[in-house]
């Protein structure tokens, strides 16, 4: 997440440059056959070319739209998880345990959401971190979740044993929590720690954790539907390759003259259109690690430090600061 006020202007102008160039070979190509090798053929009429960009800019808009939700969907999750971690940790301490048990029950809740956000950030096929502009800009802040040490610190969170059996599952975040609900049958059955209302209030906590999991591979594991998106793509640079075409014959009814304001004009319009799409692309998949994505990482230590700090403990990390405005 982009934590200052705005990109800068150069950070935009880096990020797009590539294209930039595409853009601007596009428009002189044409302009220069047309000007100074006299191929007055290649205007063409601009009414057909507008149509087209008016089905763009409908399309651009449905994918932007569609990538915003999905944006603002899994920051809702992980704010209902950062909610829900409170009450599930304030129903614990409500609870006759231990305080040895209390501390190993919030701390298996730490594993799996450690556990969870490090699943999310596995990276998939369709995500664009491996395009050259985000892996440049990827130089500018780390993803903690990439660190390969997702073992080291669940083993600081739960016992060994614990640890072992998590380890030959796949999905690790899933079997954390099936842990929690049979040392909670263990209390209520076995041990008669606290009443069936009790129980049934952290069974709900659980289920509610279950569901924000769902939700958030639901939006890891379905992107947003390729058949769009390359639709899109295809249509975008359609355009694009026809606008200097348009505008030849435009500024030529204004005067010779203005035949070359054909390159610029026809740079900024190519610009405009094409960074829409691109920052639909950038905001689709809001946990590929991209600096648009969730914070998910300074959420979780959001959650560790409440809920240390509710145990009373003393080692106590320090909140996450941003990186270069950018904040995971």
């Amino acid at each position: 997440m982009h934590s200052g006020r705005t990109y800068s202007l150069r950070e935009v102008a880096v990020w797009t440059r590539r294209e930039t160039f595409c853009f601007l070979l596009i428009a002189v190509v044409p302009t220069v056959l047309y000007q100074t090798a006299g191929w007055k053929h290649l205007a063409m009429p601009w009414l057909p070319i507008a149509l087209v960009g008016t089905a763009v800019a409908f399309l651009t808009g449905f994918k932007n739209s569609a990538a915003y939700s999905r944006l603002w969907e899994a920051r809702q999750i992980w704010g209902g998880i950062l909610n829900d971690s409170r009450t599930f940790t304030m129903l614990v301490l409500d609870c006759t345990f231990e305080p040895e048990e209390r501390t190993r029950v919030v701390h298996r809740h730490l594993a799996w959401v450690t556990a969870l956000r490090y699943q999310l950030r596995e990276p998939r096929a369709w995500e664009n971190m491996a395009e050259r502009h985000n892996a440049e800009y990827l130089l500018r802040y780390q993803v903690e979740e990439w660190d390969k040490k997702l073992d080291e610190r669940l083993r600081t969170l739960i016992s060994a044993e614990e640890f072992a059996y998590i380890s030959t599952k796949q999905n690790r975040a899933t079997h954390l929590m099936a842990l929690q609900a049979k040392e909670f049958r263990s209390m209520t059955a076995e041990r008669n720690l606290f009443d069936e209302f009790r129980h049934i209030e952290l069974q709900h906590s659980m289920a509610n954790f279950f569901a924000a999991q769902g939700m958030c591979e639901r939006l890891k594991n379905f992107p947003y539907p390729r058949q769009f998106a390359t639709l899109n793509y295809l249509f975008v640079w359609m355009f694009l390759i026809c606008v200097p075409f348009g505008m030849l014959q435009e500024f030529a009814h204004i005067g010779e003259g203005f035949v070359w304001l054909t390159i610029p004009v026809s740079v900024i319009v190519s610009w405009v259109f094409h960074t829409m799409d691109k920052i639909g692309d950038a905001s689709e998949n809001p946990f590929e690690g991209s600096p648009n994505d969730v914070p998910i990482t300074s959420i979780a230590r959001t959650i560790e430090i409440d809920l240390r700090e509710m145990l009373d403990e003393a080692d106590v990390p320090a909140p996450m600061r941003p990186v270069n405005n950018i904040l995971m």
